[in-house]
């Protein structure tokens, strides 16, 4: 790669391999399995054999249904830098959503791990579906060569988790996903000498992108663990000898409310936690910082730009808590109702233009025009504004929006003065038709283990922090809040768990 060459996850690959073919790629935390350079490189000639011999040429699309592995990091990496196009499955999508985004991905083959493979073959059954194994993955000896892919050729085909609808399939391409690696590198300033816990499944673009991606572009290494487990996750990082995190805030609320934890000298080690995917409470993050003395940089994207597309400094002296941060590798900007720009510290729409932005949504040029501007640029449906420092503050989704009395009222505003209340453990608002005001504002809330509270004092807690209008109408005290695969509280599924009025 040259600095006029757009850049590929192929071309990712060789540098490394040829810089340090000996330096460790990935390591699994669960044996004594590791993966250096030269066997990532002398694998991805493997698994293009595999995907020939099964009559899935480049160009097409492979769907992978396994969970986390040294194998599923191979097969991915393999596959793209042959030229091929992968589909990450989401292992926890309903069965019709899966039989849907099998069919729709016009996928050649379908790689699922063994427990998988006779659901997938019910799913699917006109598809060709092969078993392999996610941890312990076995190849043909012998390697086959491929022409490196183009920059603009589609690599990956993400679906989106569908909760307003059916999944939309992002495409992002070659550049797309090597740019994204190469500027999240740059921004956490990561070096040959780092090492990322990879706790999330690498069917979501968080996972795909920081966790498996950006070590190709730094020459540093994931230690891959299976999933997440807040009892396992700090022997794990330690064990692995890891030197950052890659989290998301229903993990740092985990973590925080773990009852068990190393000394903080212990893990003076791991220089910086990031989360991403949704946006953190300020309360947890100062929460994590005080107990555990790891700073967490503050990110936010979304599958249609890779993943990260904002970031916090990392120097705790320059973030600002509750701002997902400075735009990162891309431009950003807030537009009105009628596309203009607004000047900082009004809210509008997040708007994002650069070389991480998807190409467009699969088979759907409908979505595709309503998802970017006449000018190109990619509209997130995130409201936010941004300051005059170039911070960036998310306040939440157009979709979400809870519009009482023609008031707009930012439902994370009401999250976040729960979340102050010692006896609340989580909290997500949400707006319910009202034949008064249009909509009324309730609230569901975890409690604190341990923890006694009412409704009614709760509502006086708003009352007193948020003033009358915005305090909910009612809270509802639930045991969990329906989250999307990235851990985001999918708002418009609370309608559900409330109580018929």
């Amino acid at each position: 790669m040259n600095a006029e060459t757009p850049p590929t996850v192929r071309g990712l690959i060789e540098r490394q391999a040829s810089a340090q073919p000996a330096a460790l790629y990935a390591v699994s935390t669960e044996s004594d399995r590791r993966v250096d350079y030269r066997e990532l490189h002398d694998a991805c000639g493997r698994v293009a054999s595999l995907l020939l011999t099964h009559g899935c040429q480049p160009g097409e699309t492979v769907s992978l249904v396994m969970p986390n592995g040294l194998g599923t990091l191979q097969l991915l990496l393999g596959a793209l830098h042959g030229g091929w196009c992968v589909n990450p499955v989401n292992l926890l999508s309903q069965a019709e959503q899966m039989r849907y985004v099998l069919d729709h991905s016009d996928c050649t083959l379908i790689l699922a791990s063994g427990e998988w493979v006779d659901k997938v073959r019910a799913l699917a059954p006109r598809a060709k579906v092969l078993a392999v194994d996610h941890d312990d993955l076995q190849l043909p000896a012998q390697a086959s060569a491929t022409a490196a892919p183009r920059s603009e050729a589609t690599g990956l085909l993400m679906y989106t988790s569908g909760t307003t609808g059916r999944p939309k399939g992002v495409m992002l391409t070659q550049a797309n996903l090597a740019a994204n690696a190469l500027s999240i590198s740059a921004e956490h300033a990561l070096t040959p000498a780092d090492r990322v816990l990879g706790v999330l499944p690498l069917y979501h673009i968080n996972a795909f992108a920081v966790t498996m991606l950006a070590p190709l572009a730094s020459g540093g290494s994931v230690a891959m663990a299976p999933r997440f487990s807040a009892a396992r996750f700090w022997d794990q990082a330690l064990q692995a000898q890891c030197t950052w995190l890659n989290v998301v805030p229903t993990m740092v609320s985990y973590l925080v409310e773990g009852k068990e934890a190393p000394p903080r000298e212990a893990l003076k080690s791991i220089r910086l936690a990031r989360s991403a995917s949704a946006a953190l409470p300020p309360e947890h993050l100062q929460a994590f910082e005080q107990r555990f003395g790891i700073g967490i940089v503050e990110t936010m994207g979304l599958t249609e730009t890779v993943a990260p597309a904002f970031s916090n400094p990392l120097d705790p002296a320059q973030r600002k808590l509750g701002s997902v941060g400075r735009a990162s590798g891309c431009e950003a900007r807030v537009i009105d109702a009628v596309l203009q720009t607004l000047p900082e510290g009004e809210t509008g729409e997040i708007v994002i233009r650069g070389p991480n932005v998807m190409r467009g949504y699969y088979k759907n040029e409908e979505a595709t025009r309503e998802a970017f501007t006449p000018d190109g640029w990619l509209r997130t449906g995130d409201l936010g504004h941004r300051d005059a420092d170039g911070f960036f503050f998310v306040t939440g989704r157009i979709k979400e929006l809870i519009i009482k009395g023609g008031e707009n009222i930012a439902p994370r505003e009401i999250d976040e003065a729960l979340l102050r209340h010692p006896a609340v453990l989580d909290a997500a608002a949400v707006g319910v038709p009202d034949k008064h005001y249009g909509q009324e504002i309730v609230a569901c809330v975890i409690r604190r283990e341990g923890a006694a509270c009412t409704a009614e004092e709760l509502l006086e807690f708003c009352t007193r922090h948020l003033g009358r209008y915005k305090t909910p109408r009612s809270i509802h005290f639930v045991e969990e809040l329906p989250r999307g695969p990235s851990g985001k509280v999918q708002r418009l599924k609370l309608v559900a768990l409330l109580p018929a009025a």
